[in-house]
C-alpha cells in the first residue's frame, strides 16, 4: 500500500526542515524525505554561522519579512531552550553612494530602523578592525548579528519529529507524478502519496521543477576562517558583523571571532562559477584562497592573522538574485521553495511559515507577491534583448 500523507516535504534544509515544524505543528499529516542529512557538506546551511541584518540594502520590501522572522528566530530559541540569534550589531561598509550603503540607509529612512552612518575616523575610533579609505562610510545597524544554522536545522527537525512528523534521510525523490487528488511521489525507497507536496531541494531544484533549469544555477560559494592578530579587536563586542562593497570586485561579508576558528569571511557568490550538484564540491584551491586573503589583509589589518581553515558550500542563484516562493503553475498541488542566490538563511524562520501557509490555505498573509513565478517571468523578459 502506498502511504498517504496530507503534505510532503521534499529536502530537508534551511527552508524545508522550517515547513516541516510549522506544518507539524498545525496538526498535518506530514511526512519529509531528504537524500542526505541535516547541514551536509554539500548543502547550502553549514559552516557555523549566517549573518542576519535589518536595515536590509537589496530591497525595503524585505524587512517587514525580516521583522516577522526576527519574531520567529525568538520564538524557536524559546521552544528549544537555545541559543540561535546572536546580536552584535551590522557594518554595511562602502562608498556613500554604493548599492550596499545607499540601500541601506533607503531601507532604514523608509522602515524607521535604527542606525548610525559613521564616517573613516569614527569607524577607526569606534571599531579598529577594520580599514577604510578615507572617502568610505559605515552604516551600523544594531539589531544586526549571527545565527547558527546547524543549530536552527536540528532544533526545527527536533521540533517536527515531536509534533509527529515523519522523517525519512537517506532517501533520494526521484519523480513527482501530480494528479487531482494531489502528487504520488517516487523515491528510490518506495512511493507516497500526498495532497500536498512542498518541494525545497536547494541546488537540486531543476530536477523536480525542470521549468527552473534555465533560470536557477548552482555555483560553488567559499568562507575561510582566520585567527586574529589581536584578539581584543576581533571580539564579537568590538567587531560586528559586516558587508563589504567593493564596487567591481563585488562584495564581501564577515563575522568576528565567535569560535575557535576565528574569524569568518567571503565573497559573495565567489567566482560565480556554475557546479554540477550532484558531484562532490571542488577541493579549496590557491586562487580560492589568496582571493580572501588579500581581502583579509587589505581590509582587516588589524583582525585577521593566520588562515586556518576554508570550506565551501553552495548558492543556487535566480537570475533577479531575489527569491521563489509560489505554487508551480498548472500544478496548484506543488509549492516552490526557490533556491535564495546567497542571502535567504536569516529568512527561514519566516519562509516555513510562509510554505506552511501556501501548502494548506493555497496562499499567505505575508507579503510574497515579488517572489512569485510571475515575477521571475517578468525579470527574465526585462533582460531580453529589444525588450524596454
Amino acid at each position: 500500500m502506498i502511504a498517504r500523507f496530507d503534505v510532503a516535504v521534499i529536502g530537508l534544509g534551511a527552508m524545508g526542515s522550517a515547513a516541516l515544524a510549522f506544518l507539524a505543528a498545525r496538526g498535518v499529516k506530514v511526512i519529509g524525505i531528504d537524500a542526505y542529512f541535516p547541514a551536509h557538506a554539500m548543502s547550502s546551511s553549514h559552516g557555523d554561522s549566517r549573518l542576519i541584518r535589518l536595515g536590509y540594502f537589496e530591497d525595503p520590501s524585505y524587512v517587514p519579512l525580516l521583522q516577522r522572522a526576527y519574531r520567529n528566530w525568538r520564538a524557536l530559541e524559546t521552544s528549544l531552550r537555545t541559543d540561535i540569534l546572536t546580536i552584535t550589531g551590522v557594518l554595511q561598509i562602502g562608498l556613500p553612494d554604493s548599492k550596499i550603503v545607499s540601500g541601506t540607509r533607503t531601507s532604514c529612512r523608509l522602515h524607521g530602523l535604527a542606525h548610525e552612518e559613521l564616517d573613516a575616523a569614527e569607524m577607526a575610533r569606534r571599531f579598529p578592525a577594520f580599514q577604510l579609505d578615507d572617502d568610505e562610510v559605515a552604516i551600523f545597524d544594531p539589531q544586526g548579528g549571527y545565527l547558527r544554522p546547524e543549530t536552527a536545522i536540528m532544533g526545527y527537525v527536533k521540533l517536527a519529529a515531536e509534533s509527529g512528523a515523519m522523517i525519512h534521510f537517506g532517501e533520494k525523490v526521484m519523480a513527482l507524478d501530480p494528479g487531482d487528488g494531489g502528487v504520488t511521489i517516487a523515491s528510490a525507497n518506495g512511493c507516497y502519496h500526498a495532497r500536498k507536496v512542498v518541494i525545497a531541494t536547494g541546488s537540486w531544484i531543476a530536477e523536480l521543477v525542470p521549468r527552473l533549469k534555465s533560470h536557477a544555477t548552482p555555483i560553488r560559494q567559499v568562507v575561510a576562517w582566520y585567527q586574529p592578530k589581536d584578539g581584543f579587536v576581533a571580539a564579537p563586542q568590538r567587531m560586528p558583523c559586516f558587508l563589504r562593497d567593493e564596487g567591481r570586485e563585488g562584495s564581501y561579508f564577515g563575522f568576528p571571532a565567535i569560535g575557535v576558528d576565528g574569524m569568518k569571511l567571503g565573497r559573495h557568490a565567489h567566482f560565480r562559477e556554475p557546479i554540477d550538484p550532484n558531484r562532490p564540491n571542488a577541493p579549496i584551491n590557491d586562487r580560492d584562497t589568496a582571493l580572501l586573503d588579500d581581502f583579509a589583509s587589505r581590509r582587516l589589518p588589524a583582525a585577521a592573522g593566520l588562515r586556518v581553515r576554508a570550506a565551501s558550500c553552495r548558492y543556487t542563484m535566480l537570475p533577479s538574485e531575489d527569491f521563489l516562493f509560489d505554487l508551480l503553475p498548472g500544478q496548484p498541488n506543488i509549492v516552490v521553495a526557490s533556491p535564495c542566490s546567497g542571502h535567504g538563511f536569516k529568512f527561514t524562520s519566516v519562509v516555513g511559515e510562509i510554505l506552511s501557509d501556501l501548502a494548506l490555505d493555497g496562499g499567505t498573509a505575508l507579503e510574497i507577491g515579488a517572489f512569485s513565478f510571475d515575477a521571475l517571468e517578468r525579470h527574465r523578459h526585462s533582460r531580453s534583448p529589444g525588450v524596454n
